[in-house]
């Protein structure tokens, strides 16, 4: 009913910056909290930033005053911008989207589909 589109992963040196965005479409009534999550191999899946409706955002310590996370709510969309890249960013991020289905007037989780940010030294 929910569909998350992911966009701008890729590979940068260090230092460089890259911008996520993540796109919601489907049967949205409305959108809750957005935010980013990453994951490397054998590892869980753990928060990196979260912006409420009331745009309140809230940062994982490691990527405090690199990271920003920001929302369009006119296009359903959450954005990451990600400056001072280091290789310990280097993992699989994935949007996470809380949305009420129009159809059914109920809240629901969603995950976009995941893209790679790889940073080199």
């Amino acid at each position: 009913q929910v569909q998350l589109v992911e966009s701008g992963g890729g590979l940068v040196q260090a230092g460089g910056s890259l911008r996520l965005s993540c796109a919601a479409s489907g049967s949205i009534f409305s959108i809750n909290a957005m935010g980013w999550y990453r994951q490397t191999p054998g590892k869980p899946r753990l928060l990196v930033a979260l912006i409420t409706n009331e745009r309140n955002t809230n940062y994982a310590d490691s990527v405090k005053g690199r990271f920003t996370i920001s929302r369009d709510n006119a296009k359903n969309t959450v954005y990451l911008q990600m400056n001072g890249l280091k290789p310990e960013d280097t993992a699989v991020y994935y949007c996470n989207v809380r949305v009420v289905v129009l159809t059914t007037m109920r809240d629901y989780v969603y995950w976009g589909q995941g893209t790679q940010v790889i940073v080199s030294s």
